[in-house]
């Protein structure tokens, strides 16, 4: 059977990129345009991502196209992120894709952003669990927090939520804290490297257990006595970051330490080093000597906070639903320290895991085309009426 090749097109926030994937594991490219614009703004501005996708999606396209030296003609299909995501953001690619689709006379396929970041690390995984099932995906980013339950029949995998965070993303809370602490944007990898140089125990935070309470005839309370009703487990393993972000803002209050945030801010700005990435060694030590100890502590309790937090409610998950297998990907599956300690308690359970690779952790097209693999195979394709779908769901 001859080799199948799926451009892929992802546009849902702030990074404009183009993929093709063979068969849905091999990346002959993938091209990512990232918005720096953001920066300045301490996050992501919507108006903006849309005009950036539409100054950056053509000239993205034409060099994944270049760099896999293929042609139109070449391809079996168009796939592109449906949601959820930024309307303006997703707009901008959906319509982009519906018209290469039309114009090369190829099917397009709808994804799941979601399942995209499965799928980053089954295109190198999926092999070695063939006969793991049920596996749990821990999905963690900056705009999305979720555990599922995957289960595959035939080609199709399937989906089932069972935690979610109720309000701050785990990513959405490094970003603010970081903010709040005068890093600049994206402030995760700023975090997770300033963390490595600050005592992880200075500061106890903790996390409340959640949970869910149902009085009257309210939702919550419907949605289980529906799933009792047929005999699913309606245990749940809801997550919070709001919590622990409002405790960082009080220490800084308590602790007075607002001057020093103001006056490194302004150091980070005026010296060039907020530009900088912090996986640079040099842009990190001259970083580091703007920090006090306190600060780095502050910095290195809550990155120590966060990642036990998930890592704990992973294991609990996977323990209770008996996940052979653990999945971590998004964003924040870049982390040092999550990664470490993820490792570690799998390798004490003897659970296997998998990570993407740091490139195919962020936002990226090589894991839209290769989730839409599975739909080319059952040809599953979008209609031509097909729309983004912001609050779009998976499972």
């Amino acid at each position: 059977m001859r080799s199948r090749l799926i451009l892929g097109i992802e546009s849902s926030c702030d990074e404009t990129s183009a993929s093709i994937v063979r068969d849905g594991r091999e990346a002959l490219s993938n091209v990512v345009a990232s918005q720096l614009i953001h920066a300045d703004y301490g996050g992501v501005v919507p108006e903006l991502a849309s005009r950036e996708h539409l100054r950056a999606i053509t000239p993205v396209v034409r060099e994944a196209m270049h760099r896999a030296g293929v042609q139109y003609s070449n391809l079996d299909a168009i796939a592109v992120t449906e949601g959820p995501g930024l309307a303006g953001a997703l707009l901008v690619g959906i319509t982009f894709a519906k018209a290469l689709a039309f114009a090369a006379d190829k099917p397009l396929i709808a994804v799941n952003h979601l399942e995209g970041h499965i799928h980053a690390v089954l295109m190198d995984a999926e092999a070695s669990f063939a006969d793991a099932s049920p596996l749990l995906a821990l999905v963690v980013s900056g705009g999305h927090t979720h555990l599922y339950l995957a289960t595959k029949s035939g080609n199709t995998w399937h989906y089932r939520n069972v935690g979610k965070t109720l309000d701050d993303a785990a990513g959405e809370a490094y970003d603010k804290v970081a903010k709040l602490l005068g890093l600049p944007y994206p402030g995760g990898p700023w975090m997770d490297a300033l963390a490595a140089h600050g005592d992880p125990k200075a500061v106890p935070f903790t996390f409340a257990q959640i949970k869910t309470k149902a009085t009257g005839n309210t939702a919550p309370k419907l949605s289980r006595e529906a799933a009792l009703e047929q005999n699913e487990d309606p245990t749940r393993f809801d997550l919070s970051f709001s919590g622990i972000k409002t405790a960082v803002r009080r220490y800084t209050e308590l602790h007075h330490m607002q001057p020093r945030i103001e006056a490194r801010a302004a150091a980070l700005r005026s010296s060039g080093l907020a530009l900088g990435k912090p996986t640079n060694p040099e842009t990190l030590a001259q970083t580091l000597e703007l920090f006090d100890p306190e600060t780095l502590n502050l910095i290195a309790s809550f990155q120590a906070s966060v990642t036990g937090y998930l890592t704990r409610t992973a294991f609990a998950a996977a323990e209770h639903y008996g996940a052979q297998a653990l999945l971590v990907t998004g964003g924040v599956a870049a982390n040092t320290e999550l990664r470490r300690r993820i490792t570690a308690e799998a390798t004490r359970r003897n659970l296997p895991i998998a990570f993407p690779t740091i490139a195919l952790s962020t936002d990226n097209a090589a894991m839209i085309a290769a989730a839409a693999f599975p739909k080319l195979q059952t040809q599953t394709f979008a209609p031509d009426t097909l729309e983004p779908t912001p609050q779009l769901r998976l499972g």
